[in-house]
């Protein structure tokens, strides 16, 4: 009865999944939407916001800028993450991947914009804690998740929205960073999971019947 229970649970997961997946992949097509008032920032939650095409207005506040370890198709290096100062708060902007040469901002300045910007990227929840087996270090700037209170804490923001954005794939003055870069893709392995379980319990079956006959035989 165990198994069988496991193999009913990862259906339930697999339906789930299933429809989370419906869901990010209507969102990623839709038109971009306007930045959550803060009144709205608790409710904030994977299941029915994470990637949603969010637009914002504000300047980048480069001076208060985080550097997070990332893996890219592009090869190693990492993200940027920069501060974007709104009418009604601030919120974390992913501007995209800059590779180890570039990760002093000196020698991508022409990226530094300055002035009114409108970002369009898609929301993304913060990341707490770090990454396997690597665990952030606020206190000496090695960062390996992209985790938005830990970030707020380090940097003295306050007003911060829970969440991050990733930017869309607008070029960047220079060329760097560059964004668009966000994979969009979920393991789902519930099916195969299931099956697993179900032939587990069929077996066990199997077993105390034939155990069940031999007695009886007996």
């Amino acid at each position: 009865m165990g198994f069988a229970a496991l193999g009913l649970w990862q259906v339930e997961r697999r339906a789930w999944k299933l429809d989370l997946i419906a869901r990010v992949e209507a969102r990623v097509h839709a038109a971009p939407v306007a930045l959550p008032p803060p009144a709205a920032w608790r409710r904030i939650d994977e299941r029915d916001d994470a990637y949603r095409r969010i637009t914002a207005t504000g300047t980048f506040d480069h001076a208060a800028e985080t550097l997070v370890k990332a893996v890219t198709d592009r090869g190693g290096g990492f993200w940027v993450l920069t501060p974007l100062r709104t009418a009604t708060g601030i919120v974390l902007v992913n501007r995209g991947f800059v590779p180890d040469a570039l990760r002093d901002p000196a020698r991508r300045a022409n990226g530094q914009v300055t002035g009114q910007v409108t970002v369009t990227g898609l929301l993304r929840i913060s990341e707490p804690g770090g990454a396997f087996l690597r665990a952030n270090d606020p206190a000496a700037g090695r960062w390996y998740s992209r985790d938005v209170a830990a970030m707020a804490r380090a940097r003295h923001l306050s007003d911060v929205a829970p969440f991050f954005l990733d930017a869309d794939a607008t070029p960047n003055p220079g060329g760097y960073p560059v964004g668009g870069l966000t994979v969009v893709q979920f393991r789902n392995s519930h099916l195969i999971y299931a099956i697993t379980w179900f032939a587990l319990s069929g077996l066990c079956v199997a077993a105390i019947v034939q155990l069940l006959r031999k007695r009886q035989a007996a």
